[in-house]
């Protein structure tokens, strides 16, 4: 790991444990796809250890099937493909309750996985990672009152772009796809997301 890049996860871990000492806090890392959110979660759960748990948004994508009939397949990833209502209603769970079932999303099979990971009672911080927890828009700000404490992870357009292309040939497709559903897509949804957001915590670059 890169120095500063360790660095930058111990002053976060620090300021994580300097948090309020109640049942669980719920922190929110957001940004762009592309941005490293899902490797500065994962990073801090590693450095804050068993106490510490991960909770992806990707788990709450509509499955490609109900994609299609809405007419939305070649816009997954938007805020419109997710399941908030579901979302919401996890992170109200994560905030009751002790244990807490939470599905997975398999980015190599494009399937969302129901009860594949457990957030457990012992589990005191709970990251929870997607694109649009801090989305200004109706719905996805109501998130915000989850939140213990919020993070904002930020990058150029064109790093963001050269990140995702690498992303989406790693998952097999060809260079011409990659960088068209990068530029259709993943793009217009960093725009989207810098466009309007409230305000975090904490902006890391």
């Amino acid at each position: 790991m890169k120095t500063d890049l360790k660095a930058r996860i111990q002053a976060v871990a620090e300021r994580v444990r300097a948090l309020p000492e109640v049942r669980r806090c719920l922190i929110a890392i957001a940004g762009p796809p592309g941005a490293g959110k899902s490797t500065l979660a994962a990073a801090l759960v590693q450095e804050l250890g068993p106490e510490a748990a991960l909770v992806p948004m990707d788990g709450f994508h509509f499955d490609n099937d109900i994609l299609v009939a809405r007419g939305l397949r070649d816009r997954k990833g938007a805020p419109e493909t997710f399941d908030l209502a579901g979302f919401s209603d996890l992170l109200g769970q994560l905030a009751r309750e002790d244990e807490v079932a939470i599905p997975v999303f398999d980015r190599v099979q494009d399937k969302v996985f129901a009860a594949s990971a457990v957030v457990r009672a012992e589990h005191r911080w709970v990251f929870v990672e997607g694109n649009y927890l801090l989305l200004d828009e109706p719905g996805w700000r109501d998130l915000a009152l989850y939140w213990d404490l919020s993070l904002y992870l930020d990058a150029p357009h064109d790093v963001l772009e050269e990140r995702l292309v690498h992303r989406w040939l790693n998952q097999g497709l060809t260079l011409e796809d990659a960088r068209a559903w990068v530029l259709g897509n993943d793009i217009p949804n960093a725009r989207r997301v810098a466009a309007a957001r409230l305000p975090a915590d904490a902006v890391l670059y």
